[in-house]
């Protein structure tokens, strides 16, 4: 995982649930991943996958991905190859089941920012350009532990290198 993400973003709104994420009628791709990959965000955006890019940003308001405890959602949407997920506020679960499968998620106030917006985060020094409206937000860097299972793509693989976790 790169310190420096670069992509456009696509913009939704509060309370991403999970079911919007991973719409519940393809259940039955669940042990497909790559296929669920492409309905990921189907159910907020039907067009989104094929309108995306690999490393564009999702960016979300409150509460992304409340809902059920599905940890495929945050696999998929790293899958469709999406970058990061900023929001204001994440359900608690999603946000550790994201780090632990190596997509980093970022808690900063997304109001600024465009649908489209080109945008460049720094992981390690907290801050985020925005290069389409030229301005900076910073946000908290995530814990020194977090980043190194976002540096090893995933908690599963951090264990294997590392036998356990080094805090």
């Amino acid at each position: 995982m790169e310190k420096i993400l670069k992509g456009k973003c696509w913009k939704f709104g509060d309370n991403i649930s999970t079911d919007l994420i991973a719409p519940g009628r393809y259940f039955h791709l669940r042990s497909n991943l790559e296929e669920l990959a492409k309905h990921t965000l189907e159910d907020a955006d039907p067009d989104f996958v094929k309108k995306m890019k690999k490393g564009d940003i999702v960016v979300g308001g409150k509460n992304f991905g409340l809902g059920s405890s599905r940890e495929h959602a945050p696999v998929i949407i790293k899958l469709s190859g999406i970058n990061a997920v900023l929001a204001r506020s994440f359900a608690r679960i999603f946000f550790r089941n994201a780090i632990n499968v190596g997509l980093p998620v970022i808690i900063c106030d997304t109001d600024r920012i465009k649908d489209q917006d080109e945008l460049e985060i720094n992981l390690k020094e907290g801050k985020i350009k925005d290069i389409t409206l030229n301005f900076e937000l910073d946000f908290p860097p995530l814990p020194e532990i977090m980043q190194n299972i976002l540096q090893k793509d995933g908690l599963v693989n951090y264990i294997k290198e590392y036998g356990e976790l080094k805090v």
